[in-house]
């Protein structure tokens, strides 16, 4: 996919991010519009890098997991229970091993 095209489909995303925004009466659907953004970036930086992908997707489910839940915790207010935190420990060194192991 060109960058054209990716344009195009990330127009049409904010397109729709933002009369969904709209019908659910989101107050402020400029975040909508920063999260496919942010989608938008994230695709291409991961996709136009001669990257290892298995690798990658160690270290990308680790920082998913740790970005939902500080925004989970700091924005919605829901600190995470200790089965969570055990869990995440867990995804933590999983993501560890998969980045060190060559």
């Amino acid at each position: 996919m060109d960058i054209l095209t990716a344009l195009l489909v990330e127009l049409i995303v904010i397109a729709v991010l933002f009369e969904l925004a709209r019908r659910l009466d989101v107050p402020y659907p400029s975040l909508f519009v920063i999260g496919g953004l942010v989608l938008f970036l994230y695709g291409y930086v991961v996709n136009a890098q001669p990257w290892d992908f298995g690798r990658l997707l160690g270290v990308y489910v680790v920082f998913f997991f740790v970005v939902a839940q500080l925004i989970s915790w700091i924005i919605f207010h829901q600190r995470p229970s200790t089965a969570l935190l055990i869990g995440g420990a867990f995804i933590v060194t999983g993501g560890i091993i998969i980045s060190v192991n060559r």
